[in-house]
């Protein structure tokens, strides 16, 4: 019966035979002494890392006497996102003083009335190409048409979360990077701001 090994033919002569066994130990020996490289030695372990985020933002200067530095790390972190999911990249908390005198601004959907006082506004009113505007503010085109605009003031007492924005993958096809842009955090926007007024968008094509 063959069992897989190699047929060896006896030999007549014994000598031969033990000949034979030497030969056949140095060849299983020199064998053993070959050294086969470890698996681990040849992986190389592939390193990812996020794109890097913007320094914490400062208050513009038109608005250092209008705020002041506070520490809330709950309304920090609920503000903060991880990459590629939105919010802010980094972040500082300020307070309203008690003079304040200050407008944010909100683009958002007519198709759904509660999105008018939303979590996120910006110091400046939107200007310039709607598709730089949703860049510079990470907005995906799902979110919102950006057909309307609500203007409001800062309440005092009124805690904010200031800072650029994260990274977010709207779809497969487009992903936003990590803006520098100032975006402002309000986690109760209905009882933080006041005095609003609401604009309709319209068209307007430029060369």
């Amino acid at each position: 019966m063959n069992n897989g090994a190699p047929n060896f033919k006896p030999s007549g002569t014994p000598m031969l035979k033990f000949f034979s066994s030497i030969a056949l130990c140095g060849v299983l020996a020199g064998c053993a002494s070959i050294q086969q490289p470890s698996p681990s030695s040849t992986e190389t372990t592939p390193t990812t890392s996020a794109p890097a985020c913007p320094s914490p933002a400062d208050l513009p200067a038109t608005l250092l006497g209008q705020f002041e530095p506070a520490v809330d790390d709950a309304l920090l972190a609920k503000a903060l996102g991880p990459a590629d999911k939105g919010g802010l990249c980094t972040g500082r908390v300020y307070q309203a003083k008690a003079d304040t005198n200050v407008m944010l601004f909100r683009a958002w959907n007519s198709t759904n009335p509660n999105s008018k006082l939303g979590k996120w506004w910006a110091f400046g009113k939107p200007e310039g190409k709607t598709a730089d505007y949703r860049k510079d503010y990470v907005i995906c085109y799902e979110w919102t048409p950006l057909d309307m605009l609500a203007q409001c003031r800062v309440k005092a007492g009124t805690k904010i979360v200031i800072g650029p924005g994260q990274s977010m993958q709207c779809s497969q096809y487009l992903t936003y990077p990590a803006s520098a842009r100032q975006q402002v955090y309000i986690d109760d926007a209905a009882g933080s701001l006041d005095n609003c007024s609401t604009f309709n968008g319209t068209f307007s094509w430029q060369p």
